[in-house]
C-alpha cells in the first residue's frame, strides 16, 4: 500500500475521532467524574426559589439580621436582640459542599438570642448555612457561605 497525503489525512481523522470518543466514553462511565445534582429534588427546589427570594428580602429589611461567630464551644448563631425568643421558630440547615454525609438540619431552640451548634458536629472547612425562620407570622431566610 502506498502512503500519500490522502492516506495520511484519513488516518489523522480516524486517530482524532478515536481520541475524542475515548474521552467521551471514559467521562460518561467513570465514577470519578460523577455529575450528580446538588439536591436530589432539584425541580421542586426551583419552584420554592421565589419564596426564598421573598424571605431573604424580609430579612434584609430588618434593623439587624442574624450574625454568627465561631467560639470554643462551636458555631454560635445570634438572632436580633429586639425580638422575643419565644416567638422565633424555624430550622437551621448546614450543607457541606465537599461531603453530603455530614450535612445536617436542626430546629431553632434559642438561649438568650443565641443558637449553639456544637463543635463536634462541624468539620473545619467551607459550610453553607441556611436559617429559615419565622417571627410573628413573618418568614425570613438567612444564607451565608462560611469557613469554619
Amino acid at each position: 500500500m502506498k502512503f500519500n497525503w490522502g492516506t495520511g489525512i484519513v488516518l489523522a481523522f480516524i486517530g482524532f475521532i478515536s481520541f475524542i470518543m475515548y474521552f467521551v466514553i471514559s467521562m460518561n462511565i467513570s465514577e470519578k467524574y460523577s455529575t450528580s445534582l446538588v439536591t436530589e429534588d432539584y425541580y421542586e427546589a426551583e419552584l420554592e426559589y421565589q419564596n426564598d427570594i421573598d424571605k431573604e428580602k424580609n430579612a434584609k429589611n430588618l434593623e439587624t439580621n442574624i450574625t454568627w461567630k465561631r467560639t470554643e464551644k462551636g458555631l454560635e448563631i445570634i438572632f436580633p436582640k429586639s425580638m422575643d425568643t419565644n416567638q422565633i421558630t424555624g430550622k437551621v440547615f448546614l450543607y457541606r459542599p465537599s461531603n453530603e454525609q455530614v450535612d445536617f438540619e436542626t430546629t431553632i431552640s434559642l438561649s438568650n438570642h443565641n443558637l449553639l451548634i456544637p463543635d463536634r458536629r462541624l468539620l473545619d472547612g467551607r459550610w453553607n448555612i441556611k436559617v429559615d425562620w419565622e417571627y410573628k407570622g413573618q418568614s425570613y431566610l438567612y444564607k451565608k457561605d462560611i469557613t469554619y
